[in-house]
């Protein structure tokens, strides 16, 4: 597939699994001065013509691209090992995210995230620089940031792995809800720093398999 393709695919498959609705926007780095991210509308409704768009990684965003998008290109700045963002609402990160909470590492998916998810505090949207900027700053070297209630950010070096990333993320998260709810949270295991490093792993196809049943269905695999 293109980029192009590419870009499309992974958009519907956020949308397909309730982990954007309305709102949300994903992209790929081309090389290191431009991105392409995908077209200006719910991502659910990304048809088979709607191309994304192309990106400066520095300067001004063109025409119709969402102000949101600042967040991508300073992510792109600061991060050279990143070549995928991911701007979602899953529901169950965006319920942890309005209690400052972000999830922590109990159970495979949520090893990926051993370090610690960074929580970014402030529900407003990004649309200047200066803000995303400094969004861009907690995130750091981690490959996702919550933002209080609104949602989350996930970087990667594909794109594959930002969306598959996205879902193991807001699995973590509906997992740390149950716990929770349950009063379950003293007694869950924690897993290890080197429990995280072991499960964490790419091995055996772990993201291609994942890629494909979350894309699975779509008019362009």
């Amino acid at each position: 597939m293109d980029a192009q393709t590419v870009l499309r695919v992974a958009a519907r498959a956020l949308a397909r699994h309730g982990l954007v609705h309305a709102y949300g926007h994903v992209s790929m780095r081309l090389d290191s001065e431009r991105f392409l991210v995908c077209a200006a509308r719910p991502m659910a409704l990304i048809g088979l013509g709607d191309d994304g768009t192309v990106v400066p990684v520095t300067g001004a965003l063109p025409d119709g691209v969402l102000g949101e998008v600042k967040i991508h290109q300073q992510i792109y700045a600061l991060r050279p090992d990143v070549n995928a963002v991911a701007r979602t609402m899953p529901p169950a990160l965006m319920t942890l995210g309005t209690a400052r909470l972000t999830p922590l590492p109990r159970h495979g998916f949520g090893a990926y995230f051993g370090r610690g998810v960074p929580l970014w505090d402030d529900p407003q949207l990004l649309r200047d620089d200066t803000a995303a900027k400094a969004l861009a700053e907690t995130l750091g070297d981690e490959p996702a940031v919550v933002m209080r209630g609104n949602g989350t950010v996930v970087a990667a070096d594909s794109l594959m792995k930002a969306v598959v990333l996205t879902w193991y993320l807001e699995d973590a998260a509906r997992l740390e809800l149950a716990i929770l709810s349950a009063g379950l949270a003293q007694e869950s295991a924690i897993l290890t720093d080197a429990e995280c490093s072991r499960r964490a792993t790419s091995a055996g196809q772990i993201f291609e398999r994942m890629w494909d049943y979350l894309t699975a269905g779509d008019p362009e695999r």
